[in-house]
């Protein structure tokens, strides 16, 4: 399930007409690493891996919209934080990206 959520935010990231494309391979690239780091946490916690995946998914789709409303950007960028907290001791590299993709996408709602 977490694997296929991923696919999808490569999908969306790839088909976002208002993305350069440096900003969509950087993006790609911290997605990547994210599938990494979602494979990794799937096999401890699978629910884990599904609801960060979910926000993911959220939060991208959010930062990319034409006109994105900063509010409901922050509010999905604050639910992808909270779902990896619980992990911050297990999974330090997954709280590192996901804090490496907040700042990416809240970059790009400015």
């Amino acid at each position: 399930m977490a694997k296929e959520t991923i696919i999808r935010i490569e999908d969306e990231i790839r088909k976002c007409e208002t993305l350069g494309e440096d900003r969509r391979e950087e993006i790609l690239g911290l997605i990547k690493e994210l599938r990494n780091e979602i494979d990794t946490l799937e096999k401890t916690s699978s629910e884990g891996a599904r609801s960060v995946a979910a926000y993911a998914e959220t939060s991208v789709k959010e930062a990319m919209r034409s006109e994105t409303d900063p509010e409901l950007l922050k509010h999905s960028l604050d639910g992808l934080s909270l779902a990896v907290r619980r992990f911050e001791v297990s999974h330090p590299g997954l709280v590192n990206i996901i804090n490496n993709i907040g700042r990416t996408l809240a970059t790009l709602g400015i």
